[in-house]
């Protein structure tokens, strides 16, 4: 990703737990710079007064918004008008979206169609159609364990963690057949890339790996080559689907 865009940050303060806003707007620093940050939510409610010092804390600007009606969210009203004024304002190049409502589904496949970034980042009961709709998505949990490994690196949160299954393997597999060249070898930051085209919330971290090398050489499925750069000093990495399962794969 490109540090050097900006990037909207919208947070539905109703929707998303204060306890780790700190990790988020670290992670959303990876991919650009949150040149505008806001939360919404009606701040008069007490429920709402434990995320003051964090906004301090964070310079996250508090948008006032009553809920007019019992049953309806205005919060996310706000939200996506705040958004759609943001975008013609041709102020960012992406949007953080922080929440776990599917009701910004719109609102992300608006923005996508627009020509901007859209990360998503929310709790892993997100509705699947929100997601799809981000270029990323982003789960709060994988967040909080990092924080939580790096106050006690001796601790292990493995509930947080998921097992990688034959539905990730089949989507390595198949990315790496999409882009292999004759012998069979894709280069793997064209695989990650297309990995997450294909699914934005993929994220090695879920499966406890920090990068997608390590979660890869775990696999017996794949081998992995180190190359030298002609352009730089940074070895590439290539990555290929073993002969033994290409010909398993070809008798099934």
């Amino acid at each position: 990703m490109n540090e050097n865009i900006n990037i909207a940050v919208l947070i539905d303060g109703d929707n998303i737990p204060s306890a780790n806003v700190k990790e988020m707007m670290e992670e959303i620093a990876k991919y650009g710079n949150p040149t505008i940050k806001r939360i919404y939510g009606d701040w008069t409610r007490p429920g709402l007064n434990k995320w003051k010092n964090l906004l301090l804390e964070n310079a996250i600007t508090p948008i006032q918004q009553y809920g007019y009606t019992t049953g309806k969210n205005a919060t996310d009203s706000a939200m996506i008008i705040d958004a759609m004024d943001i975008l013609y304002s041709n102020k960012v190049d992406g949007f953080c979206l922080v929440s776990s409502d599917s009701d910004f589904t719109k609102l992300a496949t608006r923005l996508r169609e627009a020509g901007m970034l859209v990360i998503g980042i929310g709790e892993k009961k997100t509705p699947n159609p929100f997601i799809v709709a981000c270029d990323k998505f982003i789960y709060i949990e994988i967040l909080r364990k990092q924080s939580e490994d790096k106050t006690d690196p001796k601790e292990t949160t493995k509930s947080s963690v998921d097992k990688i299954t034959n539905k990730e393997i089949t989507l390595i597999s198949s990315s790496i057949n999409d882009l292999s060249d004759d012998e069979g070898w894709a280069f793997l930051g064209d695989v990650g890339s297309l990995i997450q085209k294909k699914r934005p919330n993929f994220d090695s971290r879920n499966y406890g790996f920090e990068k997608l090398t390590p979660l890869i050489k775990s696999i017996n499925k794949f081998e992995v080559e180190q190359r030298e750069n002609p352009k730089g000093r940074s070895k590439l990495i290539y990555v290929k689907i073993k002969e033994k399962h290409i010909t398993k794969a070809k008798k099934s």
